[in-house]
């Protein structure tokens, strides 16, 4: 195999999840062409990847550009697909590309199925993401065990970061990173129980930093307004390259299930998972240092488009006062 596709057409944290599977491929196939394929705002975290030739983006505001990109995915030859998308668009861009080798899932066994020339069994669900994804492999003759998520920073902009960091903290402070949003607002705590924790931090002598993207600023904002030692809202400010840079001189990240604590744990960040509705046995962070807080709550009924039950859903259900007993056995003890 000389030319290989992957697909994820999925959001960051999925990603990242993905990753993993990358050191066997290059391995098992040291001279070929490995090119990801991926959505817009999530190539940021496979760049300087050293097992991958390239990230592609799939275009999407205009038809022209979508007829370009298939031209391009076409004219490229791949000889093998490995799609671990498992969802209708990505199964049809594998069959455009031709590939005389195209593996991918399809849990629902639906229509998709046909387009490639080998469906991989699904055990979705029932394992980790990054050991799920490690078994479209399995249809390559690659056995082995999967290592942990990785991402990577060049070396320039960690060297330019480290100056801001330098400029905005004082050395040595320890930083606490709080990411309070979630894609769905049926995964996300509370924001006047993250300001809470906020500022029980703060009373503890540590520099909070609320972190975000450019549609979740308001959200700091409302954070801000809610504490008394108010923290540094990075919120909208920081790309996926400064964000990593900041989490490897940080001594804790606490958030909701969402990207940015895949990339923390990645990078080796401690990280403090709050989960609701999807089960961290699944969709949990993987590293050394990873905590999650998870009640085990059925919300098959109440999933999408919303949770039902008020005060006792499973968000809710986790309390500041177990937050912050989490974080501090995760914090380093004062000298």
């Amino acid at each position: 195999m000389k030319n290989i596709l992957l697909i994820k057409l999925r959001y960051l944290g999925d990603v990242v999840l993905c990753t993993p599977v990358l050191p066997l491929l290059r391995k098992q196939f040291p001279d070929a062409k490995i090119i990801f394929l991926v959505n817009q705002g999530t190539a940021e975290v496979l760049q300087n990847n050293p097992y991958l030739d390239d990230v592609w983006v799939l275009p999407r505001p205009s038809w022209w550009q979508q007829v370009k990109f298939i031209w391009r995915v076409r004219e490229a030859k791949f000889d093998t697909v490995i799609d671990l998308t498992d969802g209708d668009r990505a199964a049809f861009l594998s069959w455009l590309t031709g590939a005389p080798v195209r593996l991918g899932f399809n849990r629902d066994r639906l229509w998709r199925g046909k387009l490639y020339t080998q469906v991989l069994p699904s055990a979705y669900g029932s394992m980790h993401m990054v050991d799920y994804h490690q078994q479209a492999l399995v249809g390559l003759g690659i056995h082995k065990s999967v290592g942990a998520p990785e991402v990577y920073v060049s070396s320039e902009v960690g060297e330019q970061v480290e100056r801001e960091i330098d400029d905005l903290f004082e050395k040595g402070q320890s930083l606490v990173l709080i990411h309070p949003t979630a894609r769905y607002h049926f995964k996300a705590w509370p924001l006047e129980r993250f300001a809470a924790v906020a500022d029980w931090l703060s009373g503890q002598g540590i520099r909070v930093v609320l972190i975000g993207n450019q549609r979740e600023i308001l959200i700091g904002q409302q954070i801000l307004n809610l504490t008394t030692h108010k923290p540094v809202n990075l919120m909208g400010s920081t790309g996926i390259s400064q964000l990593t840079t900041l989490m490897k001189r940080s001594h804790l990240l606490i958030g909701n299930d969402g990207g940015p604590i895949h990339i923390a744990a990645a990078v080796g960040c401690p990280v403090l998972g709050l989960f609701g509705p999807t089960d961290p046995a699944v969709w949990g962070p993987r590293g050394v240092m990873v905590q999650v807080i998870y009640k085990g709550v059925n919300c098959e009924e109440c999933f999408y488009p919303g949770c039902s039950r008020g005060e006792e859903s499973c968000m809710r259900q986790i309390s500041v006062e177990e937050v912050c007993q989490a974080a501090q056995s995760m914090l380093p003890v004062p000298a």
